[in-house]
């Protein structure tokens, strides 16, 4: 009575999403064997930058930590307008000379089927099917891939959504409590962009995969969610704290590990994958490499790799804000300071991996300016 197993039952457990994806290629691969690798591109609406966030085919993935503008895909891009999938059975046809299109033809795939991820009408992202063999997504063949993309898009619409949700009521709840420090929506979205940047520049070194690149960028706007705790007359203070100050404002970091547990919990979010890298931001973005961070004091290596990451980011942006106690710094001034503290406040590689993409930094911050400061 019980000897069928369910070929999809790694979908309801808590596994990666790469791990996800493998066991829907593996099932569609018995289907279809032809198809060698499907992949997962998403949108950022705000920056019209479509990035890569999984593979299925992670021996040959010639597209890792790969970003480019929308608007410069043009075939993309056509999809997107007539909200139709694509289906090129001859990659060569195509004549593209996008670098994209090169990376994929190098690898030697011949045939592809693209399907648009919509939410709410708006576009999330694209699944892409890739063969090595030219013209096997017939009419005949195409409804399963309708069926299997549209089933991708849920899985991975589903994650991405709840940590929005996440965002979304963090947010909420910092405007009706009307506790704002000097940092603006526009802080958050810088740093969060930075932290990108610096993941991007150490993701060889440490091994790090897009989707774990993109899980730095979406948690990082959290970090300091704990502030909602701390009282107005310490986070709003324009001048320096008093030692008594700096003990209530250090408790931000529990405070805000405890929310994002209880938030978790509420949402039903808890068993979602990369929780404990949210939960290392939050706790530990205030830990320094040489142990005179808090809340543990930890040094070096002990502090997790995320969390270094968006203390770095975090500070370049302060560095160079505004603030009503202070003017900005210009991103050179910032550099250097940042390079005084790397190895004793702030981690070294991650202060070289910011400060190596200078003209990138530029660029976010011109996007993302402050229209208004004060």
């Amino acid at each position: 009575m019980f000897e069928y197993q369910d070929s999809l039952a790694r979908l309801a457990e808590a596994a990666p999403l790469r791990d996800k994806l493998e066991s829907i290629h593996s099932v569609l691969r018995r289907r279809h064997a032809f198809v060698d690798r499907i992949a997962v591109a998403i949108h950022d609406p705000e920056t019209d930058l479509l990035k890569t966030f999984l593979a299925s085919s992670t021996d040959a993935n010639p597209l890792r930590h790969y970003q480019a503008k929308l608007a410069d895909c043009t075939s993309l891009l056509e999809i997107v307008e007539r909200r139709r999938p694509r289906v090129v059975n001859d990659l060569e046809s195509l004549g593209d000379e996008r670098e994209h299109s090169r990376l994929i033809a190098a690898e030697g795939y011949e045939s592809s089927y693209t399907l648009p991820i919509l939410m709410k009408q708006r576009l999330f992202g694209f699944v892409f099917f890739d063969s090595c063999q030219a013209g096997v997504f017939t009419a005949k063949v195409l409804p399963d891939f309708d069926l299997f993309g549209h089933f991708i898009s849920l899985v991975i619409v589903n994650e991405v959504s709840a940590i929005r949700t996440l965002l979304a009521a963090i947010r909420t709840a910092r405007d009706m409590t009307r506790q704002r420090d000097a940092e603006t929506g526009r802080h958050v979205d810088r740093m969060a962009r930075f932290s990108r940047l610096i993941a991007i520049e150490l993701a060889e070194r440490h091994g790090f995969d897009d989707e774990y690149i993109e899980h730095v960028f979406m948690f990082a706007p959290l970090h300091d969610i704990g502030k909602i705790g701390v009282a107005d007359r310490v986070l709003l203070k324009p001048g320096r704290l008093d030692e008594d100050e700096v003990r209530l404002m250090r408790t931000h970091v529990d405070k805000g590990r405890e929310l994002v547990d209880s938030m978790l919990e509420n949402f039903g979010l808890d068993s979602f994958q990369h929780v404990e890298m949210l939960l290392n931001i939050v706790q530990h973005h205030h830990e320094a490499p040489d142990g005179s961070g808090y809340p543990h004091g930890l040094r070096g290596s002990e502090i997790p790799i995320e969390a270094r990451i968006v203390a770095v980011a975090d500070v370049f942006d302060a560095l160079t804000s505004a603030r009503p106690y202070k003017a900005p710094w210009t991103n050179e001034e910032a550099f250097a300071a940042l390079r005084r503290f790397a190895g004793s406040a702030l981690d070294d590689e991650c202060v070289e991996a910011l400060a190596g993409r200078s003209d990138t930094v530029r660029e976010i911050q011109e996007h993302f300016a402050e229209v208004n400061v004060g």
